[in-house]
């Protein structure tokens, strides 16, 4: 790598280890705290790339970025954040960033985004405004760190402003009409009405021109679409058909395969290909489960905030929220925290006391240890059918051989170190490579002996 890197952070490890980790792979580096000091920089002409945090002590670092394109048309800047938000993640895409990173981030991964920003020209464009994120309001939160839901987060960045139908399925539960909502929020359509259509909104001769002019070129959401019977969806496709200039915006959710529906002939055909112009699969909460603490400790918060007790939950007691397979997802995982800072008359939240509770929801499989014998190659391939399905139609980035053997290498060598104590030539043998090539392994996969190295 080549040229001069300008980094802004408030904590001091992630500067300290950027600076390292950029100055050996041949850049210069100028590191700060304050978001001041690095636009003064950037109006000085320093710096062929940034990598900036979001929150800082004086200020926030998204709403720099109109104005770093405005002084310096074409330099590019990776977002990093804790803040694993959709909403973070819209507005950076918003915003014109280079790249976003969620914090913890892999940083062999960061210096490949930083290695390619420095060597390709951004194409220029006209900056447009951040916009400022709707006020909270009491639903599922759209929060996760886990690759499937930052996958999501850039996919849905990507299409919210295309001319394209959306479809968006999902299980039960797991927040697919707040994915259309924030399409719609974060969209050029933002100031136009969002109306959620009712089987009787397409009732009679005027009910979907009646429909339309609701909208008034917004968007319309056909939720759980696949609950309308033949007379509604025909009348849908005919308005589709109709649609004329500046006509609103179709999407529609379904938590069952429409495809399967559609080739049992239960779904039409013509309405199934006119609303899948982009289809997002939100994934389950058993398919993210290490956001699961994070959404608990957030459901945690806002209890707090609507006036209850401070409530934590125990470590064995999250490790036990942590196993549950949430039938309901996060709207289920949102009502047993509810129930549990109501109902708990410590600070501290029991395993006992989430037994208790989980012991009245549906019948589950359990999560870990579930003994179903399904082969470790068929367990892969759900994983990178998944990984496909949440790109919505549109390939991956390049590189997707090399990503996928680090996801693989990575934990069996992390748990291979840790059951051999971390004695590296036990390691080896137990995986049947060569001492060197472990260690060398080790070091390009940034692997500690006693634990995985993260950035917080």
């Amino acid at each position: 790598m080549d040229g001069t890197v300008l980094v802004a952070d408030d904590d001091r490890t992630i500067r300290t280890v950027l600076t390292q980790a950029l100055t050996r792979a041949g850049c210069k580096v100028h590191a700060t705290s304050s978001l001041t000091t690095l636009m003064r920089w950037v109006g000085e002409g320093k710096g062929d790339l940034v990598i900036s945090d979001v929150v800082m002590p004086d200020g926030n670092g998204l709403e720099m970025l109109p104005k770093i394109g405005e002084e310096r048309p074409g330099l590019p800047v990776i977002v990093i954040s804790a803040q694993n938000t959709i909403m973070t993640a819209i507005q950076a895409a918003e915003a014109e960033a280079y790249d976003y990173l969620p914090k913890p981030f892999d940083l062999p991964d960061l210096m490949k985004r930083a290695a390619r920003a420095l060597e390709t020209k951004r194409r220029v464009r006209p900056t447009r405004e951040v916009p400022e994120p709707p006020d909270e309001q009491d639903d599922l939160p759209l929060v996760g760190r886990t690759p499937q839901m930052q996958a999501l987060y850039r996919l849905v960045a990507r299409v919210m402003n295309a001319d394209l139908p959306v479809l968006i399925t999902g299980e039960s539960g797991t927040g697919k009409s707040l994915i259309a909502r924030a399409i719609h929020d974060f969209s050029d359509r933002r100031s136009l009405p969002f109306v959620i259509a009712a089987a009787a909104d397409l009732e009679g001769v005027d009910g979907p021109s009646a429909l339309v002019s609701r909208a008034k070129g917004g968007s319309i959401l056909f939720d759980e679409v696949s609950d309308l019977d033949e007379e509604a969806q025909g009348r849908i496709v005919r308005m589709l058909d109709a649609f004329g200039d500046n006509a609103p915006r179709a999407m529609a959710t379904s938590q069952t395969d429409l495809m399967a529906r559609m080739e049992a002939g239960e779904f039409r055909q013509d309405l199934f290909y006119r609303l899948g112009g982009v289809t997002i699969a939100v994934p389950s909460l058993r398919e993210r489960v290490d956001d699961i603490p994070l959404l608990a400790e957030h459901f945690l918060a806002r209890g707090e905030r609507d006036g209850a007790q401070p409530r934590v939950l125990a470590s064995d007691a999250m490790d036990l929220i942590r196993a549950y397979s949430w039938p309901g997802n996060v709207r289920q995982l949102e009502h047993t925290i509810r129930r549990l800072v109501v109902t708990s008359p410590e600070e501290v939240i029991t395993r006992a006391e989430v037994e208790a509770v989980l012991g009245n929801q549906p019948e589950i499989e359990p999560l870990v240890g579930g003994g179903d014998g399904e082969k470790l190659s068929a367990s892969v391939a759900k994983h990178l059918r998944r990984y496909f399905d949440l790109h919505g139609g549109v390939l991956p980035p390049p590189g997707l051989y090399a990503r996928i053997l680090r996801e693989v290498e990575f934990p069996l060598i992390e748990i291979a170190l840790d059951a051999t104590g971390g004695n590296q030539a036990k390691c080896a043998d137990l995986l049947g490579i060569n001492r060197n090539t472990l260690r060398k392994k080790i070091t390009d996969l940034d692997i500690r002996v006693t634990r995985r190295r993260k950035l917080m």
